[in-house]
């Protein structure tokens, strides 16, 4: 076994990397860039080495001073998590060539499997079936419209090179194609060095279906079973579960063997994984195979009870697979939700910005569940737009699905961020669908369920009900501590166009909460004080946790997806307030404004040129995704606020119509 292990990558799987190895009594080093220096992982690893700028390409992308790094330090191994070079056949070369073990599939297999195209060919010479399209290189955006029109649209345009949503594209009509495709493979060589592109069939209102393979250097593979992957926006994956709701024992079992029939004729030895696109029938076509460490890879460890990275570190270092397949076995319901950097308001938009607040829910196991966070960020860190947005991955787990799904609702409650924008409230929200909890899925989930976008939810009676108590109690506690002569009973409460009269009775920890109607209401296990963002309690038996901040003469109090802002007032306050005027909206009807932080890539547009509704005019990169930012109307540039190269924030003028 290895004394000592470099870790080629940053954020929560550097962390989760470094858990294991500490687990295993294995010393750990991590590479950083300048946006890194102070980044979580670099304070908990053994040793940390600096390789360079922010950019990947002159960092975590350079083979070079990973190699360096393991030379200095005296790593006999490395592991590469996921993205940047896990993937990379030369990387794993360069290492072996070096007396370094890479910690992960053969270089081999990462050829055969790893790079899409040469994956497609690999597969339907093997006989697995694969999604129709092209199987090749794609020279040009003429090339790629010829290959499309062949194929019949939609198609889907995709990296070679590509993985975690990055690359992707889906074309509707040429035009999209024409746009897209320069866009992908922009994408393509900005993310992973290589701007090779593909075009393949896009089956619509599929399923997305992966198995976990694992395999060893003496012959030995064996499935971990499957993930559901189809709550999807953009090509990247939101929320996750395992098992499936779709598969029967028979499916699974097909799948399974498919997967590791495909695996054993790489001689595949480390953990990776089999995609697999779903039919709501159940019937499924390989799509593509992954020859690293998933994102998703807690939801199998949850249901398995193995410990994916501690089987490639045994891998690598030689060890044989100490169980068979008829060792595992799937043990009740696992959930993930991604946390991600950003605006679910705006059209999921990356958000960057300071971790000014940041409390996750307590992890480990209450009772029949568990609650487990995987995150490489602390409260004060920064988001920054050179990497992935995501902040955390946030997995439950419990005996069947409904219940995994309701301590997933809780676990999102208690998830509180300040800073950046983020999807709490959006991952809350698709918990409370019964669609979802149907388990009726597809990877059009959310394009269907919020075909407007997403603007939060209406409040439940339940809810309305909780922000009404929750904001009296406040109020009493504000008004006890800095006024007491002034506490009362009884309160106006304003929620909209929802007024109502609500009388407090008690105090302290415990509240009776009476309303007009006559409905009384026990709010108990109250814990809260003036300046915490959080609220937490028991309304009528029913455990809550809502954010709340202050707001002139009340409260905004979130719970789950709904957020209002509530007023508490005297009766005359209240008699007094139905008379202001309603505050109007500014008009910015004639602005293109710049929908979220990022850099100018072009700006397409000048003074006193005519534009169309739809017309692209500027691209807007953030995050390692190009943003193609179009004219929402007719009309005639009078000024353009930026130009390329440039940094912009969310909200800034890019173009003004006269």
């Amino acid at each position: 076994m290895f004394s000592k292990i470099l870790i080629a990558n940053r954020g929560e799987i550097a962390v989760r990397i470094i858990k294991t190895c500490r687990r295993m009594g294995i010393a750990t080093v991590v590479v950083y860039s300048e946006a890194d220096a102070d980044s979580m992982a670099v304070e908990l690893a053994d040793e940390a080495v600096f390789i360079g700028g922010a950019p990947a390409s002159e960092s975590y992308l350079v083979a070079d001073k990973i190699v360096a790094a393991c030379r200095e330090t005296g790593a006999q191994a490395v592991h590469p998590g996921f993205g940047f070079l896990s993937e990379n056949a030369g990387f794993a070369r360069r290492l072996a060539e070096e007396g370094i073990v890479f910690i992960g599939p053969n270089p081999l297999a990462i050829e055969a499997m790893g790079d899409k195209i040469e994956s497609k060919k690999f597969a339907a010479r093997a006989n697995v079936s694969v999604v129709p399209g092209h199987v090749g290189e794609i020279d040009d955006t003429a090339h790629a419209l010829k290959i499309a029109g062949e194929i019949g649209y939609p198609v889907m345009i995709k990296a070679s090179a590509g993985g975690g949503g990055k690359g992707i594209r889906v074309a509707w009509k040429p035009q999209d194609v024409e746009e897209g495709f320069p866009a992908v493979r922009a994408e393509a060589k900005a993310s992973f060095g290589d701007d090779r592109i593909f075009i393949e069939k896009f089956i619509e209102s599929p399923r997305h279906i992966e198995i976990q393979v694992l395999g060893d250097k003496h012959g030995h593979v064996v499935h971990l079973f499957e993930r559901e992957c189809s709550i999807q926006r953009r090509n990247q994956k939101v929320i996750e579960e395992a098992p499936s709701p779709l598969l029967d024992e028979a499916t699974r079992a097909a799948m399974g063997a498919q997967a590791v029939a495909l695996a054993k004729a790489v001689n595949y030895d480390s953990a990776g994984t089999v995609e697999f696109v779903a039919g709501q029938d159940k019937s499924f076509y390989f799509l593509e195979m992954n020859t690293r460490l998933q994102v998703e890879h807690p939801v199998t460890e949850l249901i398995t009870g193995v410990d994916l990275v501690e089987q490639m570190i045994r891998s690598a270092a030689g060890e044989p697979l100490s169980f068979s397949q008829g060792d595992l076995a799937i043990k009740g319901w696992a959930i993930e939700s991604r946390i991600y950097a950003e605006d679910p308001y705006r059209g999921f938009l990356p958000s960057i910005g300071r971790l000014s607040r940041y409390l996750p829910p307590a992890e480990g196991q209450v009772g029949e569940v568990i609650v487990r966070n995987d995150a490489g960020v602390r409260e004060g860190d920064e988001i920054s737009m050179f990497y992935d947005p995501m902040i955390s991955k946030l997995s439950t787990w419990a005996p069947d699905r409904l219940a995994a799904i309701d301590a997933m609702g809780r676990a999102l409650e208690d998830f509180h961020i300040e800073g950046p924008g983020h999807n709490i409230p959006f991952l809350a929200a698709v918990m409370d669908q019964e669609r979802f909890r149907s388990g009726v899925l597809s990877t059009n989930y959310i394009k269907d369920e919020f075909p407007d976008g997403f603007g939060g939810t209406e409040p439940t009676s339940f809810q309305a009900d909780l922000l009404a108590a929750v904001a009296c109690a406040m109020h009493r506690k504000i008004t006890a501590r800095s006024a007491p002569q002034l506490v009362r009973d009884e309160w106006i409460v304003i929620i909209g166009l929802d007024h109502r009269r609500v009388r407090l009775a008690n105090g302290g920890d415990a509240f009776s909460v009476t309303f007009d109607d006559g409905r009384a209401l026990s709010l108990t296990q109250v814990r809260w004080a003036p300046g915490q963002p959080l609220f937490r309690g028991v309304l009528d038996g029913t455990p809550f946790t809502v954010a709340v901040k202050p707001a002139p003469e009340g409260f905004v109090i979130r719970h789950r997806a709904a957020s209002r802002k509530v007023l508490v007032l005297t009766p005359r306050s209240a008699e007094l307030h139905l008379k202001l005027p309603p505050k109007q909206a500014a008009d910015t009807s004639k602005l293109i404004l710049s929908p979220m932080p990022g850099l100018v890539v072009t700006l397409d547009v000048v003074p006193g040129q005519a534009v169309q509704a739809g017309q692209a005019v500027a691209v807007v990169e953030a995050m390692k995704m190009q943003n193609i930012i179009r004219a929402e109307r007719d009309g005639v540039v009078k000024a353009v606020g930026a130009k390329a190269g440039d940094s912009v924030a969310a909200d800034e003028v890019l173009v003004e119509f006269a």
